[in-house]
This record gives structure tokens, sequence and C-alpha cells, in this order.
């Protein structure tokens, strides 16, 4: 009786081991994605005032965990009974993410709009500026879903060929580990003025080393969010290219000539402006 209870407590070992040693090997697999990942939910969430910028953030970070917890079983359910619906749901997300970098863009291209946007803002009443602020962070949460998807089918792309328990494992190990990881690290980007003027403070007045190191993290902020949107936009682009690139054999053959990245971005951008221009004709005709 006891041998057989320690040979359950074997197996549960074993398992584990083979779990943590696939879950290593998934992220390795998704590193590219998760990069991706960091930069666009860094743009995402940047933009807010200084005091709402944690609580905003705690709230895609709740979001981004719920959004697992609905895609992980689905995943598994899908992978097991209807494999073939995963690709079409991969499309469908990356003319989303497509749709959402080429709109960045067309906004870069009409500044007269954003600082329109800026004066009314600054004209709103507090109840209006955190209406406006629940609509980014549920776009932000929608944003995280689709990059979720991308993160859990690619991991569990890499442990297929083991049992279920290990892809269940794995998979999920990766994906809360992803979550955990970027959004801790968007906090950190986000605070980076708040714990410059710290050692500001600290130094007490004096030019020392803290109040030099102040000031670059201060100046350095807008700077850091400036390349993260500029990053976070590129990357948007790369994602939904790279899913219709690997997806549909006519578009892959089409551009083996020229490198992947370029590839996919052209991909991308391409059907992001056609998104653009059929939700564009669509606002026109419903208005």
């Amino acid at each position: 009786m006891s041998m057989g209870f320690f040979a359950v407590f074997d197996d549960i070992a074993m398992l584990l081991d083979d779990a943590a040693a696939m879950s290593k090997v998934a992220t390795k697999k998704t590193v590219g994605i998760l990069g991706d990942d960091l930069a666009v939910n860094a743009e995402k969430a940047s933009g807010f005032s200084a005091s709402r910028e944690l609580p905003v953030l705690w709230a895609i970070t709740k979001g981004s965990f719920k959004n697992k917890l609905i895609i992980l079983p689905i995943a598994f359910l899908l992978s097991a009974f209807a494999s073939w619906i995963i690709v079409p749901i991969l499309m469908l997300g990356g003319v989303y993410l497509a749709y959402e970098g080429a709109e960045k863009i067309l906004e870069y291209f009409t500044h007269h709009d954003i600082e329109a946007k800026k004066e009314e803002l600054g004209s709103k009443s507090e109840e209006e500026i955190l209406k406006i602020e629940k609509a980014k962070v549920k776009n932000a949460i929608l944003t995280d879903f689709i990059l979720s998807i991308e993160i859990v089918i690619m991991a569990l792309g890499t442990v297929l060929e083991q049992s279920l328990p290990i892809q269940i494992i794995a998979v999920t190990v990766v994906a809360f580990l992803a979550t955990v990881g970027v959004y801790g690290i968007v906090a950190l980007i986000v605070r980076m003025d708040d714990f410059g003027f710290k050692l500001i403070e600290i130094d007490n007045g004096n030019n020392g080393l803290k109040t030099t190191l102040g000031k670059i993290l201060v100046n350095a902020l807008p700077k850091v969010i400036k390349w993260l949107t500029v990053v976070g936009t590129i990357a948007m682009l790369l994602v939904a290219g790279g899913i219709f690139v690997h997806n549909v054999h006519q578009i892959h053959d089409a551009l083996h000539v020229v490198p992947n990245i370029v590839g996919e971005l052209i991909v991308g951008l391409l059907i992001g402006g056609v998104a653009v221009g059929v939700h564009s004709l669509y606002k026109k005709i419903v208005s």
C-alpha cells in the first residue's frame, strides 16, 4: 500500500519535471511575441495622468488574467476537437491588430486631430475623463486578448506531441508568466519618472549622483514612451502580417524573395490599410 502511495508521488514528480522542461521550450519559442506584447501593452498603458497610471495598469492586468482564463480552456478544447478553426481565429485577430497599427500611423500623419483631442480632453469633467479612460482600458484589454491568443497558440504548438497534462501545465505556465512579466515591466516603465523625482528628493538639493540619475530617468520617460509607441505600432503590424504570412501559402510564396520581417510588415500594412478603409466607409454609410 505504502509503495503504491510513493509511486503516485514519483509519477507526479516526473510529470512536473517534464512539464517544467516543456515550459522552458515553450517560453523560448514565444519570446518574440512576448517582446511584441511588451511593446504594445507599454504603449497602451501610457498616456494617463500620473495618479491614474497604476490603477489603470492594474485594471488592464486583471483583464489580461481574465483573458488567459477564457483562452486557455478554449484553446485546449479546440486543439483536441476542432483544430481546423484555430487558424481562422488567429487571422481575424491579425486583422484587428493590423487595423490598430494602421490607425496609429494614420493618426501620426493627422497631428491636428490629435491636438484637437488633447484640447477637448482638457476641457472635460472628471467623470467624462474617467469614461474615456475606461474606454482606453477596454481597448487595451481587447488588444491583450488578441496577443494572448497568439501566445497561447504558439506555446501550444511546441507541446502538441506531449500528453494532455503536460500541455495544460506548460502552456498555462507560459501564459501566466507572460502576464506577470510583461505588466511588471510595464509598471516599472510608467513609474520611471516618479522614481527619478524620488532620487532627486533624497539628494536634498545636492547635485550628486542621485540627482543626476533622477534627472536622466525623468527626462528619459517621454522618449521611452514615444519609442515604445513606435515599436508597439510596428509590433502589431508584424504580428498581424506574420499570422497571414505563416498561414496563407500564397502570401508566403509571393514574399519568399524578401526578408521575413519585411514581408510581414508589408502584409500587416496592407491588411491594416484595407481594414481602416473599410471601417471609415462603414462609418460614413452608417452616419
